[in-house]
């Protein structure tokens, strides 16, 4: 299936949902265990009627699913077809369908509340390098590449955040290369700045605000804030 871009998502009107990075995420609330167990079991036989499944990590208090298809079909400005790691309509699907199966189960969704981490590191040699940082992550060389078509690092089993490679400058000082991208839902990212801000760190670019804002703390060290567009019934 075709990739969706985040503008085909929000327009989906997914409000348990927030697409971060490459996927759907959403969290629901559960007062025990059992009641968590019983909620991923009902989801994964739906997952086993279509052949598709989310990411689910079962959590004191939480549920946390991912949504992602591992053969997304992403065409570049050439017209060349590359299969990724993204958002597809078959993945919008089983999003309502949870949904439905956690109102079924009397869960309320928390969809403020999730974060994804990735780590970037600035580069002139990404192809040199990410062998390198591929078997450190992972130990798995197929990780570089892995649903990009790019060098970037990712783990197919979702254990370490992934990895991508940005242009350094060539001619320009020696300077921070690696940073830190912190995606949230829409609704928090004001909260996250303000409270980052507070704590002693300074806005050091928002001219692509909301979508990014690169913050940095008092030694300088920068970190981006990312957010998607929201669902269309929420913005």
């Amino acid at each position: 299936m075709d990739m969706l871009t985040s503008k085909d998502v929000a327009e989906a009107q997914l409000t348990e949902w927030r697409k971060l990075a490459q996927g759907l995420h959403a969290r629901y609330l559960i007062a025990d265990f059992g009641t968590g167990a019983r909620f991923i079991a009902a989801v994964g036989e739906e997952g086993d009627a279509i052949g598709h499944y989310p990411r689910v990590s079962l959590g004191h208090g939480y549920v946390d699913l991912k949504l992602v298809s591992a053969d997304a079909i992403y065409r570049d400005d050439e017209g060349t077809e590359h299969v990724v790691e993204w958002v597809t309509q078959q993945d919008v699907d089983l999003a309502r369908r949870i949904s439905d199966i956690a109102a079924d189960h009397n869960l309320k969704a928390d969809p403020a509340s999730v974060s994804v981490v990735e780590l970037g590191l600035d580069t002139t040699q990404s192809a040199t390098i990410a062998p390198v940082w591929a078997a450190l992550l992972t130990g798995n060389a197929d990780s570089q590449g892995h649903g990009s078509p790019s060098d970037e690092i990712r783990d197919a089993t979702g254990r370490v955040p992934n990895l991508w490679f940005g242009d350094a400058d060539q001619g320009g000082a020696p300077g921070q290369r690696f940073h830190v991208e912190v995606y949230v839902a829409p609704e928090v990212a004001e909260q996250r700045i303000a409270a980052a801000v507070s704590a002693g760190g300074t806005v050091v670019d928002d001219s692509d605000a909301p979508s990014l804002t690169v913050l940095a703390d008092q030694d300088g060290n920068k970190g981006v804030l990312c957010v998607a567009h929201p669902p269309a019934n929420t913005a």
